[in-house]
Protein backbone atom coordinates (compact mmCIF):
# COMPACT_ATOMS: atom_id res chain seq x y z
CA UNK A 1 0.00 0.00 0.00
CA UNK A 2 1.53 3.70 -1.03
CA UNK A 3 1.18 6.34 1.42
CA UNK A 4 0.11 9.44 -0.22
CA UNK A 5 -0.32 12.89 0.69
CA UNK A 6 -2.41 15.29 -1.21
CA UNK A 7 -2.37 19.18 -0.43
CA UNK A 8 -5.50 21.21 -1.44
CA UNK A 9 -8.86 20.46 -0.73
CA UNK A 10 -10.76 22.20 -4.01
CA UNK A 11 -12.24 19.88 -6.04
CA UNK A 12 -9.48 18.66 -8.12
CA UNK A 13 -7.69 18.11 -5.33
CA UNK A 14 -10.33 16.36 -3.73
CA UNK A 15 -11.48 14.25 -6.64
CA UNK A 16 -7.68 12.98 -7.19
CA UNK A 17 -7.46 12.02 -3.63
CA UNK A 18 -10.65 10.10 -4.04
CA UNK A 19 -8.99 8.37 -6.70
CA UNK A 20 -6.05 7.53 -5.31
CA UNK A 21 -7.93 5.66 -1.62
CA UNK A 22 -10.41 4.02 -4.31
CA UNK A 23 -7.04 2.52 -6.15
CA UNK A 24 -6.03 0.94 -2.71
CA UNK A 25 -3.73 3.81 -1.24
CA UNK A 26 -3.06 4.96 2.04
CA UNK A 27 -4.31 8.64 1.73
CA UNK A 28 -4.25 11.72 3.49
CA UNK A 29 -5.86 15.00 2.43
CA UNK A 30 -4.24 18.34 4.15
CA UNK A 31 -6.32 21.42 3.95
CA UNK A 32 -6.54 24.82 5.68
CA UNK A 33 -9.90 25.63 7.00
CA UNK A 34 -10.61 23.01 10.10
CA UNK A 35 -14.28 23.03 9.64
CA UNK A 36 -14.31 21.81 5.93
CA UNK A 37 -11.05 19.25 7.04
CA UNK A 38 -13.63 17.81 10.00
CA UNK A 39 -16.53 17.52 7.21
CA UNK A 40 -13.96 15.65 5.06
CA UNK A 41 -12.89 13.32 7.67
CA UNK A 42 -15.70 12.91 9.89
CA UNK A 43 -18.81 12.56 6.78
CA UNK A 44 -16.92 11.65 4.15
CA UNK A 45 -18.29 14.47 2.25
CA UNK A 46 -16.57 17.87 0.95
CA UNK A 47 -19.96 20.04 0.99
CA UNK A 48 -18.32 23.35 -0.16
CA UNK A 49 -16.80 21.81 -3.23
CA UNK A 50 -18.11 18.32 -4.44
CA UNK A 51 -21.71 18.26 -2.61
CA UNK A 52 -23.54 15.05 -2.70
CA UNK A 53 -19.99 12.93 -3.53
CA UNK A 54 -19.65 9.94 -1.14
CA UNK A 55 -15.51 9.84 -0.34
CA UNK A 56 -14.05 7.04 0.81
CA UNK A 57 -14.04 6.28 4.32
CA UNK A 58 -10.72 5.65 4.47
CA UNK A 59 -9.32 8.79 2.85
CA UNK A 60 -8.22 11.17 5.65
CA UNK A 61 -8.11 14.72 5.81
CA UNK A 62 -6.10 16.65 8.58
CA UNK A 63 -5.15 20.73 8.70
CA UNK A 64 -1.78 19.41 9.84
CA UNK A 65 1.08 19.28 7.18
CA UNK A 66 3.10 16.96 9.61
CA UNK A 67 0.93 14.54 10.01
CA UNK A 68 -0.29 14.46 6.06
CA UNK A 69 3.30 14.60 4.97
CA UNK A 70 4.53 11.51 7.87
CA UNK A 71 6.01 8.59 5.68
CA UNK A 72 4.29 10.19 2.19
CA UNK A 73 5.67 8.47 -1.33
CA UNK A 74 3.98 10.61 -2.67
CA UNK A 75 3.57 14.60 -2.27
CA UNK A 76 0.16 15.95 -4.81
CA UNK A 77 0.29 19.18 -4.89
CA UNK A 78 -3.59 21.01 -5.75
CA UNK A 79 -2.94 24.50 -4.23
CA UNK A 80 -3.41 27.81 -6.41
CA UNK A 81 -0.45 28.10 -8.70
CA UNK A 82 0.56 31.56 -7.41
CA UNK A 83 0.56 30.35 -3.67
CA UNK A 84 2.49 27.27 -4.82
CA UNK A 85 6.20 28.99 -3.76
CA UNK A 86 5.07 30.02 0.08
CA UNK A 87 3.64 26.89 0.69
CA UNK A 88 5.92 24.85 -0.23
CA UNK A 89 8.62 26.41 1.49
CA UNK A 90 6.26 26.05 4.67
CA UNK A 91 5.78 22.22 4.30
CA UNK A 92 9.44 21.66 3.00
CA UNK A 93 10.83 20.73 6.20
CA UNK A 94 8.20 17.90 6.71
CA UNK A 95 8.85 16.05 3.23
CA UNK A 96 9.99 12.84 3.14
CA UNK A 97 13.54 12.73 1.38
CA UNK A 98 12.95 10.24 -0.80
CA UNK A 99 9.13 11.42 -1.62
CA UNK A 100 7.88 12.13 -4.91
CA UNK A 101 5.93 15.49 -5.67
CA UNK A 102 3.70 15.61 -8.08
CA UNK A 103 1.71 18.79 -9.83
CA UNK A 104 -1.36 18.51 -10.58
CA UNK A 105 -1.53 22.85 -10.87
CA UNK A 106 -2.13 24.84 -14.25
CA UNK A 107 -0.56 28.30 -14.20
CA UNK A 108 2.80 29.99 -14.68
CA UNK A 109 4.37 31.85 -11.75
CA UNK A 110 3.85 35.65 -11.88
CA UNK A 111 7.23 37.38 -11.72
CA UNK A 112 9.71 34.51 -12.75
CA UNK A 113 7.72 32.86 -15.61
CA UNK A 114 8.40 29.48 -14.05
CA UNK A 115 6.43 26.14 -14.48
CA UNK A 116 5.08 24.77 -11.77
CA UNK A 117 7.65 22.00 -11.52
CA UNK A 118 10.27 24.51 -11.53
CA UNK A 119 9.25 26.14 -8.84
CA UNK A 120 8.63 22.74 -7.07
CA UNK A 121 12.06 21.42 -8.04
CA UNK A 122 13.67 25.05 -6.39
CA UNK A 123 11.98 25.53 -3.40
CA UNK A 124 12.33 22.06 -2.22
CA UNK A 125 15.82 21.56 -3.33
CA UNK A 126 14.53 17.97 -5.60
CA UNK A 127 15.78 17.01 -8.73
CA UNK A 128 13.52 16.73 -11.86
CA UNK A 129 13.78 12.89 -11.42
CA UNK A 130 11.60 13.29 -8.07
CA UNK A 131 8.92 15.89 -9.58
CA UNK A 132 6.24 14.96 -11.69
CA UNK A 133 2.96 16.33 -13.74
CA UNK A 134 -0.67 15.30 -14.02
CA UNK A 135 -2.92 16.90 -16.44
CA UNK A 136 -5.48 16.52 -19.18
CA UNK A 137 -9.05 16.90 -19.70
CA UNK A 138 -9.96 15.90 -15.91
CA UNK A 139 -13.01 18.08 -14.49
CA UNK A 140 -13.52 17.63 -11.53
CA UNK A 141 -17.26 16.94 -10.81
CA UNK A 142 -17.33 14.49 -13.52
CA UNK A 143 -14.79 12.61 -12.38
CA UNK A 144 -16.30 12.52 -9.25
CA UNK A 145 -19.32 11.28 -10.63
CA UNK A 146 -17.11 8.13 -11.79
CA UNK A 147 -18.10 9.59 -15.71
CA UNK A 148 -14.52 7.76 -17.23
CA UNK A 149 -11.43 10.06 -17.63
CA UNK A 150 -8.21 9.78 -19.12
CA UNK A 151 -4.68 11.88 -18.05
CA UNK A 152 -1.36 12.34 -18.58
CA UNK A 153 1.12 11.65 -16.20
CA UNK A 154 4.95 13.30 -16.76
CA UNK A 155 7.91 13.09 -15.36
CA UNK A 156 11.89 12.86 -16.61
CA UNK A 157 12.08 9.99 -14.92
CA UNK A 158 10.09 7.09 -16.86
CA UNK A 159 10.11 4.78 -13.58
CA UNK A 160 8.88 7.38 -11.66
CA UNK A 161 5.67 8.10 -14.27
CA UNK A 162 5.06 4.55 -13.96
CA UNK A 163 4.91 4.16 -9.98
CA UNK A 164 2.26 6.90 -10.39
CA UNK A 165 0.53 5.51 -13.26
CA UNK A 166 0.05 2.38 -11.23
CA UNK A 167 -1.31 4.31 -8.16
CA UNK A 168 -3.94 6.49 -9.82
CA UNK A 169 -5.21 3.85 -12.64
CA UNK A 170 -8.56 3.34 -11.51
CA UNK A 171 -10.53 0.76 -13.90
CA UNK A 172 -12.64 1.72 -15.71
CA UNK A 173 -13.26 5.41 -15.03
CA UNK A 174 -10.01 6.76 -14.65
CA UNK A 175 -6.71 6.23 -17.26
CA UNK A 176 -3.78 7.42 -17.02
CA UNK A 177 -0.89 7.58 -19.62
CA UNK A 178 3.00 8.47 -19.51
CA UNK A 179 4.95 10.88 -21.47
CA UNK A 180 8.23 12.55 -20.50
CA UNK A 181 7.84 15.67 -22.03
CA UNK A 182 7.14 17.29 -19.02
CA UNK A 183 7.50 20.78 -20.54
CA UNK A 184 4.82 20.02 -23.04
CA UNK A 185 2.64 18.77 -20.52
CA UNK A 186 2.50 21.58 -18.06
CA UNK A 187 1.90 24.10 -20.98
CA UNK A 188 -0.92 23.06 -22.23
CA UNK A 189 -2.27 22.59 -19.19
CA UNK A 190 -1.27 26.33 -17.97
CA UNK A 191 -1.99 28.01 -21.64
CA UNK A 192 -5.39 26.24 -22.09
CA UNK A 193 -6.78 28.19 -19.37
CA UNK A 194 -6.30 31.54 -20.97
CA UNK A 195 -7.67 30.44 -24.58
CA UNK A 196 -10.52 28.76 -22.38
CA UNK A 197 -11.44 32.80 -21.17
CA UNK A 198 -11.08 34.25 -24.36
CA UNK A 199 -13.61 31.78 -25.51
CA UNK A 200 -15.71 32.48 -22.86
CA UNK A 201 -15.59 35.81 -23.58
CA UNK A 202 -16.77 35.58 -26.91
CA UNK A 203 -19.81 33.16 -25.81
CA UNK A 204 -20.91 35.87 -23.51
CA UNK A 205 -21.19 38.03 -26.39
CA UNK A 206 -23.12 36.10 -27.98
CA UNK A 207 -20.76 34.82 -30.37
CA UNK A 208 -20.92 31.10 -31.76
CA UNK A 209 -19.59 28.25 -32.33
CA UNK A 210 -17.23 29.59 -35.64
CA UNK A 211 -15.49 31.95 -33.05
CA UNK A 212 -15.33 28.94 -30.55
CA UNK A 213 -13.31 27.07 -32.85
CA UNK A 214 -11.28 29.58 -34.78
CA UNK A 215 -10.07 30.42 -31.00
CA UNK A 216 -9.65 27.06 -30.38
CA UNK A 217 -7.30 26.06 -32.94
CA UNK A 218 -5.45 29.23 -33.29
CA UNK A 219 -4.77 28.89 -29.09
CA UNK A 220 -3.42 25.20 -29.54
CA UNK A 221 -1.46 27.12 -32.76
CA UNK A 222 0.10 29.83 -29.81
CA UNK A 223 0.61 27.26 -26.77
CA UNK A 224 2.15 24.62 -29.81
CA UNK A 225 4.63 27.48 -30.40
CA UNK A 226 5.98 28.71 -27.10
CA UNK A 227 5.64 24.81 -26.35
CA UNK A 228 8.64 24.75 -29.69
CA UNK A 229 10.53 27.62 -28.21
CA UNK A 230 11.23 25.82 -25.17
CA UNK A 231 11.95 22.68 -25.97
CA UNK A 232 8.44 20.70 -25.86
CA UNK A 233 7.70 17.69 -27.87
CA UNK A 234 5.56 18.64 -30.47
CA UNK A 235 3.09 15.53 -30.56
CA UNK A 236 2.47 16.39 -26.68
CA UNK A 237 -0.06 19.13 -27.68
CA UNK A 238 -2.18 17.32 -30.22
CA UNK A 239 -2.99 14.40 -27.21
CA UNK A 240 -5.11 14.53 -24.03
CA UNK A 241 -2.67 17.36 -21.90
CA UNK A 242 -2.78 19.24 -25.38
CA UNK A 243 -5.72 19.56 -27.49
CA UNK A 244 -7.82 16.74 -25.23
CA UNK A 245 -7.33 19.63 -21.73
CA UNK A 246 -8.52 22.77 -24.74
CA UNK A 247 -11.35 21.16 -25.62
CA UNK A 248 -12.92 20.22 -22.45
CA UNK A 249 -11.58 24.11 -20.88
CA UNK A 250 -12.83 25.56 -23.44
CA UNK A 251 -16.15 24.34 -24.17
CA UNK A 252 -17.50 22.47 -21.03
CA UNK A 253 -19.93 25.02 -18.65
CA UNK A 254 -18.14 23.31 -15.52
CA UNK A 255 -15.09 25.00 -17.03
CA UNK A 256 -13.73 27.94 -14.25
CA UNK A 257 -12.18 29.88 -16.94
CA UNK A 258 -14.52 29.56 -19.49
CA UNK A 259 -17.27 30.87 -17.11
CA UNK A 260 -15.03 33.39 -15.93
CA UNK A 261 -14.62 34.99 -19.54
CA UNK A 262 -18.38 34.23 -19.97
CA UNK A 263 -19.46 37.15 -17.23
CA UNK A 264 -16.74 39.31 -18.81
CA UNK A 265 -18.08 39.13 -21.92
CA UNK A 266 -21.79 39.40 -20.58
CA UNK A 267 -20.18 43.32 -19.26
CA UNK A 268 -19.49 42.17 -15.72
CA UNK A 269 -16.89 43.96 -14.22
CA UNK A 270 -13.39 42.03 -13.14
CA UNK A 271 -13.97 42.90 -9.63
CA UNK A 272 -17.72 41.74 -10.17
CA UNK A 273 -17.00 38.13 -11.54
CA UNK A 274 -14.20 37.59 -8.80
CA UNK A 275 -16.47 38.16 -6.09
CA UNK A 276 -18.79 35.70 -8.26
CA UNK A 277 -16.17 33.20 -8.70
CA UNK A 278 -15.79 30.53 -6.03
CA UNK A 279 -12.61 28.65 -7.12
CA UNK A 280 -9.66 29.82 -8.49
CA UNK A 281 -9.61 30.83 -12.55
CA UNK A 282 -5.92 30.04 -13.24
CA UNK A 283 -5.93 31.69 -16.43
CA UNK A 284 -6.67 35.45 -14.35
CA UNK A 285 -3.62 35.41 -13.22
CA UNK A 286 -1.33 33.76 -15.34
CA UNK A 287 -2.45 35.13 -18.75
CA UNK A 288 -0.20 38.06 -17.64
CA UNK A 289 3.17 35.37 -17.13
CA UNK A 290 2.02 33.40 -19.93
CA UNK A 291 2.55 36.45 -21.89
CA UNK A 292 5.42 37.60 -19.99
CA UNK A 293 7.33 34.54 -20.59
CA UNK A 294 6.09 34.48 -24.66
CA UNK A 295 8.21 37.58 -25.14
CA UNK A 296 11.02 36.33 -23.08
CA UNK A 297 11.27 34.18 -26.22
CA UNK A 298 10.16 36.29 -28.98
CA UNK A 299 6.99 33.94 -29.62
CA UNK A 300 4.15 35.53 -31.03
CA UNK A 301 0.32 35.14 -28.68
CA UNK A 302 -2.22 37.45 -30.19
CA UNK A 303 -5.37 35.57 -28.54
CA UNK A 304 -3.26 35.91 -24.63
CA UNK A 305 -2.23 39.61 -25.96
CA UNK A 306 -5.99 40.49 -25.98
CA UNK A 307 -6.92 38.37 -23.24
CA UNK A 308 -4.65 40.44 -20.54
CA UNK A 309 -6.25 43.93 -22.35
CA UNK A 310 -9.80 42.71 -21.27
CA UNK A 311 -8.56 41.27 -18.40
CA UNK A 312 -6.12 43.60 -16.68
CA UNK A 313 -5.98 46.81 -19.07
CA UNK A 314 -9.52 47.27 -19.38
CA UNK A 315 -9.51 46.89 -23.10
CA UNK A 316 -13.63 45.70 -24.32
CA UNK A 317 -14.33 42.31 -25.39
CA UNK A 318 -15.43 44.40 -28.66
CA UNK A 319 -12.25 45.87 -28.86
CA UNK A 320 -10.69 42.62 -28.62
CA UNK A 321 -12.27 41.04 -31.15
CA UNK A 322 -11.63 43.76 -33.53
CA UNK A 323 -8.08 43.39 -33.08
CA UNK A 324 -7.80 39.75 -33.28
CA UNK A 325 -9.77 40.25 -36.50
CA UNK A 326 -8.24 43.32 -38.24
CA UNK A 327 -4.06 41.95 -37.82
CA UNK A 328 -2.25 41.11 -41.11
CA UNK A 329 -2.77 37.87 -41.89
CA UNK A 330 0.69 35.98 -42.51
CA UNK A 331 1.22 33.30 -44.66
CA UNK A 332 0.93 29.75 -42.87
CA UNK A 333 0.13 26.27 -44.05
CA UNK A 334 -3.20 24.89 -44.30
CA UNK A 335 -4.06 27.99 -41.77
CA UNK A 336 -3.18 26.29 -38.44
Amino acid sequence: MTKVAVFGTGSWGTTFAMILAEAGNEVTLWGRRRELVEAIDRDHMNPDYLPGVSLPEKLRATTDPARALDGAEFVVLVVPSQQLRPNLAAWREHIPPNAVLVSLMKGIELGTTKRMSEVIREVAEVPEERVAVVSGPNLAKEIAGRQPAATVVACADKSVAARLQAICHLPPWFRPYTNPDVVGVELGGAVKNVIALAVGVSAGMGMGDNVSAMLITRGLAEISRLGAALGADQHTFAGLAGMGDLVATCTSPLSRNRTFGENLGRGMTLEEVVAATKQTAEGVKSCESVLELARKHDVEMPITEVVVGVVHDGMSPAEAGMLLMSRSPKPERYGI
